[in-house]
């Protein structure tokens, strides 16, 4: 049996594990990224949980092929730099990580953006199995995607596309963080429900006695609290708008949706199945469903794993 070592870099937390050819996992763990202090000290945590990977894998005699590493930001067309585009990681810019990586632990290494990594796990062994033509989504503190075309990734010339959460979605809408105006993620992503409802709480002079959170405002949709639902149906809104657009586009056979929010019960998919209804070609979304990730947390190191297996 073959294995690679899959890793899935955060702003908070590294995750990592053994992956097997059939996209099972094992030795998963967690270390913190300590993103917020320099890429020096990122790369040593990287090191580290790929010395424990292999250690383990080791003691059993498990041969590893190299190692998959998924990173927030732009990657090169090598699949070796990451040139940028990270802001949730210090001095994450012009980082040869592959280089680093296998100087370090003497095994081969391939990088990819982690938002592809995980729509391409998906599709080769979570929601997306047995499908050819993927478009992943992952819903959280902002919007990432994934294109898969063909059964493969698709990035853009010079692996510089894909940046599905900044679709420009409203016209002289707000400034998102990446410096455009009314993109996808700050209209859509978890984020910008809690800021919404955390917004419009202060002007009508609501307090709740916990940390506003997806959770919560989901919680208080199931009780009809109005503010709740008033949020709740404008997130449903915006994020359905931008994936019947991608399905126009794209026609795929599964749009496959994960994070949190999204992973909170059936009744989410269908209300945001009504909207994507309302605004897609009917000829275009003929042979499309609209399905929740299965991987959860996995998905970003299997998917990763993956690029070496």
């Amino acid at each position: 049996m073959e294995y690679a070592i899959g890793i899935d870099l955060g702003g908070t937390s590294i995750k990592y594990a053994l992956v097997d050819k059939a996209g099972f996992s094992s030795f998963e763990g967690r270390l913190p990224s300590f993103a917020s202090v320099s890429s020096a000290e990122v790369i040593r945590q990287l090191v580290k949980a790929a010395t424990i990977v292999k250690d383990e894998a080791g003691k059993r005699d498990w041969a590893i092929k190299g190692i998959g590493l998924g990173t927030p930001g732009i990657v090169d067309e090598t699949n070796r730099v990451v040139l940028g585009g990270a802001e949730n990681i210090v001095g994450w810019e012009n980082i040869d990580v592959a280089s680093l990586l296998e100087e370090q632990t003497g095994l081969p290494v391939i990088v990819g953006n982690d938002a592809n990594l995980m729509g391409l796990g998906e599709t080769k062994y979570g929601a997306g199995r047995g499908c050819t033509h993927v478009v992943f989504l992952t819903v959280g503190t902002g919007i990432g995607g994934a294109v898969i075309i063909d059964g493969k990734l698709f990035n853009g010339y010079a692996n510089r596309g894909t940046e599905l959460g900044h679709v420009p979605l409203i016209a002289n809408g707000e400034r998102c963080a990446c410096g455009a105006v009314g993109c996808l993620e700050h209209y859509a992503s978890t984020a910008a429900l809690v800021r919404r409802f955390t917004a419009l709480a202060t002007e009508r002079g609501l307090k709740f006695d916990v940390e506003i959170d997806g959770e919560l405002i989901v919680r208080l949709y199931h009780e009809a609290f109005p503010l709740a639902v008033d949020c709740m149906n404008e997130h449903f809104y915006y994020l359905g708008r931008g994936i019947a657009g991608f399905i126009n586009i794209f026609s795929p056979q599964k749009i496959v949706v994960g994070g949190g929010v999204a992973e909170s019960g059936t009744f989410y998919l269908e209300k945001i199945r009504q909207v994507v209804k309302e605004n897609t070609i009917p000829d275009c979304a003929l042979n499309t469903e609209i399905v929740t990730a299965e991987l959860g947390n996995k998905a970003g190191f299997i998917g990763a794993a993956s690029l070496i297996l």
